[in-house]
């Protein structure tokens, strides 16, 4: 399906990007250092929003269909910092031990197949001194009737979204290798209500 998902992605995402997204983006990404590794990088969102003062961006992404659309916005762009396109998925990530000064993920940990060794991936390949910066839609709080319907929905919604889990407590399983600096929840403004429940913070490896 992915033909299909990612020529209509920026399209569908582009109300919920106008009315929140691209600023807690814009707000993250602003504490991006150094070397950094952007895992599920999709359709190249994030390109024009990373800080003049970085050294590198490295953008992972295994879709052929999103990686033709990141490709071209990189090359439209022609960001000031050094970019690379890497084929590869969180499981199994191509990159030395402790090479990364920062780490990003952006609604991409909903759809891995495997999140827990996505995230011991992205603890070996960062360095002790690294920054996890997270932006994630997760499961609504237990109990609550959106929760109910996101399980209702979740086995058809994986199938036509790209593997993405509409149930995952994306926050206990980042606190398993990462330790949390700060988090934020709030409700993704102009989104269907099964993934309207997000976090969005900083975390550090755990020793």
């Amino acid at each position: 399906m992915s033909w299909l998902f990612a020529p209509l992605y920026d399209r569908v995402m582009a109300p919920t990007e106008e009315a929140c997204l691209r600023d807690w983006r814009s707000e993250l990404l602003a504490r991006a250092t150094g070397d950094v590794l952007e895992l599920g990088a999709g359709t190249g969102v994030n390109i024009g929003l990373y800080p003049p003062s970085i050294g590198s961006v490295t953008f992972c992404e295994p879709d052929a269909a999103m990686r033709t659309r990141l490709e071209a916005k990189l090359r439209d762009a022609a960001p000031a910092y050094d970019a690379r396109v890497v084929e590869a998925h969180g499981e199994e990530l191509p990159f030395e031990d402790e090479t990364f000064d920062t780490l990003v993920v952006m609604l991409v940990l909903c759809s891995v197949s495997d999140v827990a060794r996505t995230l011991s991936e992205l603890k070996r390949v960062a360095k002790p001194t690294a920054t996890l910066i997270f932006l994630e839609h997760v499961a609504a709080e237990t109990g609550s009737s959106r929760r109910f319907y996101q399980g209702i929905a979740e086995p058809l919604w994986k199938r036509v979204a790209g593997n993405c889990h509409l149930t995952r407590d994306t926050q206990a399983s980042i606190a398993e290798e990462f330790e949390i600096e700060a988090v934020t929840p709030e409700s993704m403004r102009k989104s269907i209500a099964l993934v309207r429940p997000t976090i969005r913070g900083f975390a550090t490896p755990r020793k």
